[in-house]
């Protein structure tokens, strides 16, 4: 996960919690002049394009004689508003989003699952709420899913909850039980139903006490006092600033030549998962997974630097249209399309190779591809990877 632009500090642990990842992205800020230039408190509202140009409409939180107030910004004069009202937008020659996909939070359609969330709002919670351990503590917590944020708000949280149960259905992204701390439990099943009493729950005005009601496994387990549940159960792509070229109830398998979101499992219509199609002046970093996260955000920068800075050209648009549709013959649609599991290396190939193609016709310096110690650290990655899985196929049998 090492940028070109800055190292880790020495000495940093191979795996590290995300205070250290906060920091490292902070520090890569500062130093290369992004933080100065960066709004924060500040959430995009719109984006849209008019004529030649894009707008972008944002509000933002500044603290204004000991209170918060909202600040729509035209990017020249920030100004207090007490509602929406038009503004005049700067415009730009082109947008980068790169605001991943961990926003929009994927819910189950479970049963009774809504009436416990209304019945008991503060028991029940999306692991994107997930803040403090110490808020758990003394308590029985249900873990549903099995994944990367289920396994570190398990860990986390090991030391102050009374019992941990992770309940997971062998998903492609769940994890091993190895992985949990010890004394938390692995049920593997799926969830029926959530069960509420019919009388009224006075006792829950108390912290301490459970849950009165019972989640019902599909093969008739029950599991009771409970305490606490978090739905460690993923998110949907969403794009809210980019209402227009939403789709929601389109089936995934019937976008069209335009679209970007429908059933929020893929973002359609990008090429190399980078420049859209129709314009490739939207452009998008970080929308695979299975990589090595910055790593590979940082070569899908460097190639949309090259083509916004005229050093690398996009191919003709019809040329960008079939390479996008062979993929989806050889990929299918849904999430998978954008996984980059053992293509990580390959795909940064292919994209160095046209951008150095281009560099190299104007003379200019080629970019360095995945180091020798990168590619060692990641054969050491991929092989742990192996073993986990065989791990988890063995247990599964």
């Amino acid at each position: 996960m090492k940028l070109k632009i800055n190292s880790w500090p020495a000495a940093t642990a191979d795996f590290v919690n995300h205070r250290v990842l906060n920091e490292y992205i902070q520090d890569t800020s500062r130093r290369n002049g992004v933080h100065s230039k960066t709004l924060y408190d500040t959430r995009v509202e719109k984006i849209f394009k008019k004529g030649e140009v894009w707008k972008v409409q944002t509000s933002t939180l500044e603290k204004i004689q000991g209170a918060f107030h909202g600040v729509e910004r035209d990017w020249v004069r920030p100004r207090l508003v007490s509602q929406y009202q038009k503004l005049n937008l700067q415009d730009f020659d082109a947008v980068v989003i790169a605001s991943g996909h961990y926003h929009a939070c994927r819910i189950p359609d479970i049963p009774g699952l809504a009436a416990w969330k209304k019945r008991w709002p503060g028991r029940v919670q999306h692991s994107k709420s997930y803040r403090h351990p110490q808020s758990f503590k003394d308590q029985n917590v249900l873990l549903i899913g099995a994944g990367v944020s289920s396994i570190d708000i398990a860990r986390e949280i090991g030391t102050e909850a009374k019992k941990i149960y992770q309940i997971s259905r062998g998903g492609v992204f769940d994890l091993p039980p190895s992985f949990l701390p010890s004394g938390a439990t692995r049920i593997q099943g799926e969830i029926r139903s959530f069960e509420s009493p019919a009388t009224e729950d006075s006792q829950l005005k108390d912290a301490l006490n459970p849950i009165p009601g019972r989640v019902v496994l599909k093969d008739g387990r029950e599991l009771t006092d409970l305490h606490r549940i978090i739905l460690c159960t993923g998110y949907h792509m969403s794009l809210p600033f980019l209402q227009q070229y939403h789709s929601d109830a389109t089936p995934i398998h019937e976008a069209n030549s335009t679209v970007l979101v429908t059933d929020g499992t893929q973002i359609h219509n990008l090429h190399k998962d980078i420049f859209y199609i129709p314009d490739p002046t939207l452009i998008f970093i970080g929308i695979p997974f299975f990589t090595a996260t910055f790593t590979l955000f940082e070569f899908q920068a460097i190639a949309v630097a090259a083509v916004l800075s005229g050093k690398a050209s996009l191919p003709p648009e019809n040329d960008m249209r079939n390479e996008y549709r062979q993929r989806l013959r050889e990929k299918g649609t849904g999430k998978m399309f954008h996984s980059l599991k053992d293509r990580e290396v390959q795909y940064v190939d292919e994209l160095l190779g046209w951008v150095n193609g281009d560099a190299k016709k104007m003379g200019a310096e080629p970019v360095e591809g995945h180091t020798v110690a990168w590619h060692a650290a990641n054969g050491d990655r991929v092989e742990k990877l192996r073993q986990m899985m065989e791990a988890k196929a063995r247990n599964a049998r």
